[in-house]
Parts: structure tokens; sequence; C-alpha cells
């Protein structure tokens, strides 16, 4: 039994802000898995699926973004389900907007729901699989940047990404999150040396 908990705030005014890209990916992936309607427990959205076999939750927390651990961690309690079976899908300002990472364990980055599961289940060892959604603008401040929506170039980038992580989480889901890091993370293509020349050039994406 899983949990792929997709972070965000609840009402229509947040639904399409940065911040609910989690929401986003969720709800595309209950879609993507004919899952039943959403239900509302743990002060939470959620709906129960199958991925591989697997029994899975899929759930977005109601208790608005900072406070996602006072959802999700009585849930993995009342389940026995533990830290390392849980896959928690959210933004990340550190990386640009529509790029995507997938991360085994760790700390929080700054990012307040993270900081509130970790201190709500009590270990770091879940998935992290972040979309970015880039810095602010200057002058703006980090909540005016996370509480707006997408400027209107990078709609299709967050588009792009969540079709992308669908079968990504599946994928953490029955094969593991070190296959689905080395799968689904982008990588630096190593540097070859063109003929005749000391300098090698880089291309492809972004380090993980």
């Amino acid at each position: 039994m899983k949990i792929i908990a997709g972070l965000g705030n609840p009402g229509t005014e947040y639904a399409q802000t940065k911040h609910n890209v989690g929401f986003m990916l969720l709800e595309s992936l209950a879609v993507r898995l004919n899952a039943p309607a959403w239900k509302e427990d743990f002060f939470s959205a959620i709906t129960e699926v199958r991925i591989g076999g697997e029994k899975v939750f899929l759930v977005k927390p109601l208790t608005y973004m900072n406070n996602s651990g006072e959802a999700l961690g009585p849930m993995l309690s009342y389940y026995k389900i533990d830290a390392d079976e849980l896959v928690v899908v959210h933004d990340d300002m550190d990386i640009p907007a529509g790029t995507v990472r997938i991360r085994k364990k760790g700390g929080s980055g700054g990012h307040n729901g993270i900081k509130s599961i970790l201190a709500h289940v009590g270990s770091e060892d879940f998935a992290r699989v972040r979309i970015g959604i880039g810095r602010p603008p200057a002058g703006w401040t980090v909540i005016n940047h996370v509480l707006a929506p997408f400027a209107a170039e990078d709609v299709s980038k967050i588009r792009t990404a969540i079709d992308y992580l669908l079968p990504a989480v599946e994928c953490i889901v029955t094969d593991g999150v070190d296959l689905a890091m080395n799968k689904y993370n982008p990588h630096k293509k190593k540097a070859k040396k063109q003929e005749g020349s000391h300098e090698a050039q880089e291309s492809g994406g972004t380090s993980a």
C-alpha cells in the first residue's frame, strides 16, 4: 500500500497557481487511471487506484500547503504505511519552470509543505517529484510568485512536465524510485571533443 500525495491549496482561487502543480498532477493521474470520485477523509481529498497490482491512495491535502503534514502524518500512521511508501509531488522554485526532478529523500529545500510533512511524518525517507516553477521576477515576493498563475509562456511547459511525469510516478510504484530517477531525471550528456580541437562542448539537459 502506497500514498502519492500532490501538494497545493484548496479552493478555486488557487487552482491554477504555481503552488498547485502537485494537485494538477494528481488530478491528471486520477484521470489517466480512471480513478473513482474524490472523497474527503484525513483532511484530504482521496481516491484509491491500482498501479501494477499495488493499492495506491492518491491524496490532495486540504489543510493548505504549509500544513500538509497534518493530513499525511495521521494517514500514514492509521494505515501503518512507512515513509518510504510515500511519494510527494510539489512545486520547486529552485529549478526553471517545467523542469522536473525526482529525489529519493532529503530535507525540505526551504519548501514549507515539505517542512510540515517532515515534522509530522518524522522521517525524510519519502520520494519527492519536483516540478520547477522558477524564481520570482524582480520585485516580486515569494508569496506573490507561488500564488500567481503561470506566465503564458510557461503554461505549455508545465503541461508537458506533468504529462512526462505521469508514467514516472507509476514507475516509482512499480519499479522503485532508483529506477525512476535513472529513467526520468534529466542528465548531462558527456562532453565530446571535436576532432582537431582541445575544447569539449557540452550538450543536453540539466543535471539531476
